[in-house]
């Protein structure tokens, strides 16, 4: 596949890799700082630019452990976009004034949530900054006002949005353009495909980001059923087409969708990148990728 379908740009003009390495487990790979900073320069010469981050990550330390490291890199900033979320606030030791789970999308917290982020990445700018959740409190004419001045202050590159329903995101689009809706989607979490999500984007031509690609590791449970007939399914694939991985063909699927998605992969392992990369070259038929599909459905289309 030439160069240019390897990356996407987004409507605000900001590009990112098709394949964005996601930091949310950073903290749970007993990584030194060292080690994630090669890590994170394996990741851009192989294409994998962009690192999806937010600011609940590994338990609030998630964005300050990857400054850090990448600290120790200092030429690797120029050649890579940055992505962060905020606006859900857990019950953490991390932060003892939340005394409940909740969401936070005013202009008070975005501002706090993107000047803390950019402290903890060492970083002057993020390409990307998206509302963690939709929150019902939100005030839309607020929240655009903020992002709009953020953008304008070179603080942020663009704007978007996670986990969005159709409805949420056309309501806060109306208002302010978004770059983009990162939600959950694989063979096994389609919910976005049949409940209008997707399409939203397609008909607002925005770019859709997509989370746990595999399931969330599903996808290699020994133990789940419906897992060992997807991957039935993807090896059967795979040895028809002479492909290196199954896995390659199981990012493929994400791949095949229009509106040219971006896939978040959550592994530490160069090889797992590379397999996400190289599915960017295997274009499936109709026939495959429904047959994927129906495999994790147990059944056909209607």
């Amino acid at each position: 596949m030439t160069e240019k379908y390897r990356t996407a740009t987004l409507s605000a003009g900001v590009e990112l890799s098709r394949v964005v390495a996601g930091m949310w487990r950073a903290m749970r790979w007993n990584m030194s700082r060292e080690t994630l900073a090669a890590f994170i320069e394996e990741c851009v010469a192989l294409g994998v630019t962009s690192f999806d981050h937010a600011d609940i990550y590994g338990g609030y330390e998630a964005e300050t452990f990857f400054g850090d490291a990448l600290a120790l890199r200092p030429g690797l900033r120029s050649r890579m976009q940055l992505i962060t979320k905020a606006g859900i606030m857990l019950v953490s030791p991390a932060r003892p004034a939340h005394r409940v789970k909740h969401y936070d999308s005013s202009a008070a917290h975005v501002r706090e949530s993107v000047e803390r982020s950019l402290r903890a990445l060492q970083s002057e700018r993020v390409e990307l900054f998206l509302l963690h959740r939709p929150d019902p409190l939100m005030d839309a004419e607020e929240l655009a006002l903020e992002m709009e001045r953020l953008i304008s202050e070179g603080k942020v590159g663009a704007f978007g949005v996670s986990n969005f329903m159709a409805r949420d995101f056309d309501a806060l689009h109306a208002r302010i353009p978004l770059a983009t809706n990162q939600i959950e989607l694989s063979p096994f979490m389609s919910a976005p495909l049949e409940d209008g999500t997707f399409s939203a984007l397609q008909a607002a031509r925005v770019t859709p980001m997509f989370w746990s690609p595999l399931g969330g590791g599903r996808l290699f449970d020994e133990r789940d059923p419906v897992a060992a007939r997807v991957r039935e399914t993807l090896q059967a694939i795979q040895h028809e087409r002479g492909v290196t991985s199954w896995v390659s063909i199981a990012y493929a699927w994400i791949f095949r969708l229009p509106s040219r998605p971006i896939a978040i992969a959550g592994t530490q392992r160069i090889d797992g990148m590379r397999d996400a990369v190289n599915a960017l070259d295997i274009e499936l038929t109709r026939e495959e990728w429904y047959a994927i599909w129906e495999a994790a459905r147990g059944r056909e289309v209607n």
